[in-house]
């Protein structure tokens, strides 16, 4: 009996990932997702009581409207909304499921390895691979002495923790704002350390005047122009334009950014520039035939530039692209 072959699987079960296996299936295409951890992981980490930035139709995959009463959805609707689209569309989706290997075999095909905690490694066949894995659990480290203490964390959960402790910020943009915020009102001392000269452009709307006036009056302390070179357990030691200086902390948070994994992308055989992996614009076909990215996955270190609102049309075009190769093919074999 001869193994089963998908037309494609896709890595990782974001919204990009998850708007690729709506078209496939949409389009009768044999697939599966496979996730290393739980549906949208990335939104699951988000800061938990986070609104999203952008409106709530913006956010939307697969024509299935996310309904909320505000503005701005909030991230507990968005995994509610996610989690309803995966039941309505019947999406196959194998999570906590991470994949160990990627290999492209010399009859075309890609060999996929997986390995659930727990349980024997899976292997599958697929025509095509998309990509599709984020980048939120893959920090930008500062590569300093102590980033590694248990004190220190490249991501913001929530305020309470961190009450009446001294908590010092490093980055400068809405991950940053948002985070001082929250912790400056639920009753923790706060302090800012930015390289830059100022809060980042980019900070919402909403947010930067209210951050900016808190640093104004004094409530959020902020160093510009200021770089951390060591973190020890009780203090974070700074140099900026005044030398170098030592700021007190019971918690740092590095709120840096983030860049997408090429570790599968590299395995694959994949250029890598600067990063991000070389692509057609147009298809977003990587340099190995029939390999895809999709989302965050796309820019490298630059997922900054990635957002929902433009990657959840990725899948869409990758799709469309697999399904006229898939067919020209099988359009070819019935004529020979």
């Amino acid at each position: 009996m001869s193994e089963s072959i998908f037309d494609t699987i896709i890595i990782g079960a974001g919204p990009a990932g998850l708007a690729a296996a709506i078209a496939a299936k949409t389009r009768g295409l044999s697939y599966l997702v496979i996730e290393k951890g739980s549906l949208v992981d990335a939104i699951r980490r988000f800061p938990t009581n986070m609104v999203f930035f952008t409106t709530p139709e913006l956010l939307e995959i697969g024509g299935l409207p996310l309904v909320t009463p505000y503005e701005k959805p909030t991230r507990v609707e968005a995994l509610r909304y996610y989690r309803r689209v995966a039941d309505a569309c019947a999406l196959e989706v194998a999570l906590f499921e991470p994949v160990t290997t990627l290999t492209p075999l010399p009859d075309g095909l890609f060999e996929i390895t997986s390995k659930p905690p727990h349980a024997a490694a899976t292997r599958r066949l697929a025509r095509t691979v998309v990509l599709a894995n984020g980048a939120f659990d893959h920090p930008n480290e500062l590569r300093i002495p102590g980033e590694s203490l248990p004190h220190v964390s490249h991501f913001y959960g929530e305020a309470h923790p961190y009450f009446r402790r001294r908590v010092v910020i490093v980055g400068g943009k809405n991950s940053a704002a948002d985070a001082a915020l929250d912790l400056y009102r639920s009753g923790a001392n706060v302090t800012i350390v930015h390289r830059g000269a100022a809060l980042g452009e980019s900070i919402k709307y909403w947010v930067k005047p209210d951050i900016e006036n808190r640093i104004k009056e004094g409530s959020i302390a902020a160093w510009f122009s200021t770089c951390v070179r060591e973190i020890t357990p009780d203090d974070v030691v700074l140099e900026g334009p005044d030398g170098v200086r030592r700021e007190p902390a019971d918690a740092v948070l590095l709120l840096t950014g983030y860049r997408s994994d090429t570790t599968l992308l590299v395995q694959a055989g994949a250029e890598i520039v600067a990063g991000a992996p070389v692509h057609n614009a147009e298809t977003f076909e990587t340099s190995v035939l029939n390999l895809f990215v999709a989302g965050a996955a796309v820019a490298g270190r630059e997922s900054g530039k990635i957002f929902i609102e433009n990657g959840r049309f990725h899948g869409e075009v990758v799709i469309k692209e697999i399904e006229r190769r898939i067919r020209r093919q099988a359009t070819g074999s019935r004529q020979q």
